[in-house]
């Protein structure tokens, strides 16, 4: 898979430019928006001393600017953080406590979210109070504790430290439909020290007030986008991008992937003949205090160049980060998972471990229907984190500086960021330059056939419901292994087989990643494998005078389902 040309390439990987932007940026806070726009141009004026030529484009973004807050409670104030979105309260809002306690989740999607007190969370315990959340303020528990009648959040963070987010469900500027779903709430972030004093308080019953002080509107954010063109398929192309604004300076997360970015795009231009189909390469505003909305505006703006002709997505996030030995739980979608394994043990000897890719980071392109892989980088290994004492986190590879003052130049790693720029560039040219798409559709269909199973034990009697979505399923496998054979065997031809590819992108990454219409973007909440019959699994916790409902709306899940499987088997044998 990496022949001689790419592992040429990625022999010539150094860190003479990419370092200094990572020194660069340890200075420069990248979460105002003075701050951001001044950062993509320094990107843009090191692109152009590279002799690699650059386009600034200019977005208009809606963005929540998180400034200060305050906790004042027990005759103290105590020092924190107001998540993007939170709404902004400077005159401060009271109100008794109420804690629904939670306990850490070693998985990264849910943190505290599956192991909570249920019977504490229940509205009529909620409603007028200020709850106390152990974890973080993700946009999933704040949305339920506003609509259950929450005057306010306050997350408790597990350590010493506050950690910036943001608290909105929206995935990038919302249009008229997500503007119901926006917090209309003050939310606040404790340490977790000043998160059981308040906790104490709120077992006799006391108050808290909370301000927030916070700045949300439009405003003009620049994308710096690089155009390597391919030499044979110039019209297809691999995007590959990261996000550049970051909460502080953000060295871990993102100024080292901002600087994987700027060498790959050094390489690449350099190396432009080299290359069968393009490579853009992109850096994204927005990602801190958007909700990832420079990407979703990327996603808008160029859908139908997207939709047309992109043949994956590759997203660079929090590569070389300190103790980042391994590349487990890395995402990557079904189809690319073979590929990932390749790359990753050709070039750097080390196993690869795939997940199914979270709804987070800057996947704004799966209701496009693009192949993706790739979120988060290396990491640290499990073992470490409990040496180090470490929660959980989701970036800086592991390490619990992720979203802090405190992710300074000491989480990168000059050695690590080498060998995961390599990877990086290891797998872009790999697709770029593959005469067939190294995308193998047997590999979801197989992830398709377990979540199936899932759900139809969970059905139970129920599960005929879901006798067309299998019929369809075992016809597109056998169609699968009949159109990987003839690539192998030569009758199926390299354009026949590109286009086939691309094609059931655009219908199963959808089908297995959005519940919303295509060229929208779901809410920044977990979906489950084939959400459309998601709610096979819910069928038997339901009261029997909502269970037909609920069999209704499996019963059109499925109809979507195997529709889309025909589609796709259509695809192959037309």
């Amino acid at each position: 898979m990496l022949d001689r040309t790419i592992r040429q390439v990625v022999d010539q990987v150094n860190a003479d430019a990419a370092w200094p932007l990572v020194e660069a940026f340890s200075t420069m806070p990248r979460w105002k928006p003075e701050d951001v726009e001044a950062s993509a141009h320094d990107i843009a004026r090191r692109l152009t001393a590279l002799g690699v030529p650059v386009d600034l484009l200019e977005a208009s973004l809606y963005l929540s600017i998180p400034y200060e807050a305050s906790v004042e409670a027990g005759g103290e104030t105590l020092a924190s953080k107001p998540p993007a979105y939170s709404t902004s309260c400077p005159e401060g809002l009271t109100g008794v406590l109420h804690h629904i306690p939670g306990t850490l989740s070693a998985n990264v999607s849910s943190f505290y979210e599956k192991n909570r007190d249920e019977a504490a969370a229940a509205a009529d315990r909620i409603r007028g109070k200020i709850v106390l959340t152990d974890g973080f303020a993700s946009p999933n528990k704040v949305l339920e504790f506003q609509e259950k009648g929450a005057i306010g959040v306050i997350a408790i963070n597990p350590g010493v430290d506050r950690h910036w987010g943001i608290c909105s469900s929206i995935w990038g500027t919302p249009d008229l439909d997500d503007l119901p779903r926006k917090p209309a709430i003050p939310v606040a972030v404790v340490n977790n020290a000043d998160g059981h004093k308040l906790i104490e308080l709120a077992k006799s019953g006391g108050s808290a007030t909370i301000r927030t002080r916070l700045e949300e509107g439009w405003f003009k954010s620049l994308v710096p986008v690089v155009n390597v063109t391919g030499a044979i398929e110039p019209d297809k192309f691999v995007l590959l991008a990261g996000h550049y604004d970051s909460w502080d300076v953000g060295v871990g997360d993102n100024a080292t992937g901002d600087a994987a970015l700027l060498e790959i795009a050094r390489l690449l231009w350099h190396n432009r003949d080299k290359l069968r189909r393009s490579v853009r390469i992109a850096w994204w505003p927005g990602h801190s205090t958007g909700r990832y909305a420079g990407s979703a505006w990327f996603a808008d703006a160029f859908a139908l160049d997207l939709d047309e002709n992109c043949v994956a997505q590759v997203n660079c996030d929090s590569p070389g980060c300190r103790w980042a030995d391994v590349y487990e739980n890395v995402a990557c979608m079904s189809e690319a998972t073979e590929l990932c394994k390749s790359v990753v043990h050709d070039l750097t000897g080390l196993e690869f471990e795939g997940e199914r890719p979270l709804r987070a980071g800057d996947y704004s392109f799966n209701n496009i229907g693009l192949s993706s892989f790739f979120m988060l980088s290396s990491t640290m290994t499990v073992e470490k984190r409990k040496e180090m004492n470490y929660y959980t986190v989701g970036g800086c590879g592991g390490n619990i500086a992720w979203h802090t003052e405190n992710d300074l130049m000491d989480i990168a790693d000059r050695d690590i960021l080498i060998r995961d720029i390599k990877v990086y560039l290891g797998a872009v040219m790999a697709v770029a330059n593959a005469k067939v798409l190294p995308f193998d559709w047997r590999a979801t269909t197989a992830e398709f056939a377990a979540t199936l199973d899932k759900y139809r034990k969970a059905a139970a009697e129920d599960a005929g419901l879901l006798e067309p979505v299998m019929a369809a399923l075992s016809a597109l496998s056998e169609a699968l292994d009949g159109f990987y054979a003839g690539i192998s065997d030569g009758s199926v031809t390299e354009a026949d087989a590109n286009a086939a590819i691309q094609g059931l992108a655009r219908i199963l990454v959808p089908l297995n990643y959005t519940r919303g219409p295509r060229f929208t973007h779901d809410p920044a909440l977990p979906v489950p494998g084939l959400p459309a019959l998601s709610v096979a699994s819910e069928l038997s916790s339901h009261a029997p005078e909502m269970r037909g409902f609920a069999r209704t709306q499996l019963m059109r899940g499925a109809n979507r389902t195997a529709a889309a499987l025909r589609q796709a088997r259509r695809l192959l044998n037309p």
